[in-house]
């Protein structure tokens, strides 16, 4: 675990006021509560002052962010890791603002007032776009947007599409690429035993989704997605895979000498594309497996074709690797040749980018992330950001945990080292605040309330959970007696 240094500056009476009972009680507020808020929120209350007090912040009136809205409802064991956050917002210096707008009922710049530090780790909630003729397109859909409605994300809660067609596209080699895939290709009892929406069961009991393209600009040794997810896929009940041979042969020889895990997934692709399937996967698929995917490299979208009222296909530009030796790092190249692939629904995935909470705060629009060291915010005394707000979009949960326990110890070296201003008297400032602008936030006890209503609700189903989808009817279960 990384260890603050100390540094010339140092004194031992800042120290002893560290880690003393006495004192002022430094008050931490961080924004946003998904995994980067938590586990940000987690490092400070392990090794910081005793006497050091935390409130988190959420737009919506339920925590745990991607969690709960950004896992696969058929990835259960992802999601066990809201026991621990429960742990810490359960903790007595711990206190959840639910059902709080950060931005438009309080500003960041009240915030900074009302608390010795902020930290800002709200998450990207933008996509990226494809930046080509024809994708705004009705029936070419965000990933991010399809993962949210079978979710439960009420912003996503009333997502239109059209499943009544029989080849899909999926642009992008990510895990989010593979997880909507396989949503969209998993037999629907499976699904109904998972905590998705009722929603969106009801949309894919009626889709007629045979085929899905899983494309990618680059090789098959710069995808994304990881072998957990590819294993899923290639193991898919009903669902054959088909790997182009000739995209894999040439890597043969260089996937003994790559890096694990690359080396390991390398091999299962390999193993895909150029044996016959094996004997468990021709069990799951069946003689005439009633579906398909098709991993489709070095294919860059061109054209989303197709009129106002449907998609009829995407023209996709042919690539080549360019360089001596096969290795991560080549370049991708065109070579001038076009291919037209047919399909009836477009689902991009290409990526997220954070969005400016308000003006007056550090953003860098062209990477979508607040600019840092360390998540310390330069030139803001008490600012930092945490997860992909400042580290871009990347890694799954355990990198989000490492990211954001770095910056917790940053903000315990700059404590430390008194780079903070701790002031006294700040308790109740910010509940007092919302009371005069008649904001009706939801603590954690109220959350606790609405997971045990979805967890009745679900269980009359065979489910998990059933998700309260509409933000007025979550505040509804909180306030029935």
């Amino acid at each position: 675990m990384f260890r603050p240094c100390l540094r010339p500056s140092f004194s031992w009476a800042s120290f002893r006021r560290y880690t003393s009972t006495e004192g002022p009680a430094p008050r931490v507020c961080v924004v946003g509560s998904g995994p980067a808020g938590f586990y940000t929120a987690q490092h400070l209350l392990n090794h910081g002052p005793p006497q050091l007090r935390v409130d988190l912040l959420e737009r919506l009136p339920v925590p745990f962010g991607l969690v709960r809205f950004g896992v696969a409802p058929d990835h259960p064991e992802v999601k066990n890791v809201d026991h621990t956050f429960t742990k810490i917002a359960k903790n007595p210096r711990v206190q959840f603002y639910g059902n709080l707008h950060v931005g438009v009922d309080v500003k960041v710049r009240e915030l900074r007032q009302l608390y010795d530090i902020v930290i800002l780790s709200y998450g990207a909630a933008q996509d990226r776009k494809l930046g080509v003729p024809g994708e705004e397109l009705s029936n070419v859909i965000s990933a991010r947007s399809f993962v949210g409605f079978y979710n439960g994300l009420p912003e996503d809660a009333a997502l239109a599409m059209n499943l009544d067609v029989e080849d899909a596209a999926v642009i992008g080699i990510g895990n989010v690429a593979l997880d909507v895939a396989r949503v969209l290709l998993t037999p629907i009892d499976t699904l109904r035993q998972t905590d998705i929406t009722d929603a969106a069961l009801a949309q894919l009991s009626q889709s007629r989704i045979k085929r899905v393209f899983v494309i990618g600009r680059r090789g098959p040794l710069q995808v994304s997605f990881t072998i957990k997810e590819l294993r899923e896929m290639v193991n898919l009940e009903g669902c054959s895979a088909v790997f182009n041979p000739d995209d894999f042969r040439p890597f043969q020889s260089v996937a003994p000498l790559l890096k694990r895990p690359r080396k390991r997934l390398t091999e299962l692709m390999l193993k895909t594309a150029l044996t016959p399937p094996t004997e468990k996967q021709l069990k799951l698929w069946g003689p005439a497996p009633p579906k398909s995917w098709e991993l489709r490299l070095l294919r860059s979208p061109l054209a989303i074709l197709g009129s106002d009222s449907s998609v009829s296909g995407v023209q996709l530009g042919v690539n080549r690797l360019d360089g001596p030796n096969l290795t991560e790092d080549q370049a991708v190249v065109s070579t001038g040749e076009v291919e037209t692939l047919e399909c009836g629904l477009v689902l991009k995935s290409i990526g997220y980018k954070s969005v400016k909470v308000e003006e007056g705060i550090p953003f860098d629009e062209q990477r979508g992330v607040i600019p840092n060291v360390n998540g310390k915010v330069p030139d803001e005394p008490g600012l930092y950001c945490s997860g992909w707000l400042a580290t871009g979009p990347k890694g799954v949960i355990v990198d989000t945990m490492n990211e954001s326990y770095r910056v917790g110890a940053q903000i315990l070296e700059d404590l430390k080292l008194d780079h903070i201003s701790v002031q006294a008297n700040r308790t109740e400032e910010l509940r007092t605040l919302l009371d005069q602008r008649q904001v009706k936030v939801v603590n954690f006890v109220d959350w606790e309330k609405i997971d045990e209503t979805e967890k009745l609700w679900g269980a009359s189903k065979g489910k998990p959970r059933e998700k309260i989808t509409e933000v007025q009817s979550l505040i509804s279960v909180v306030k029935k007696p």
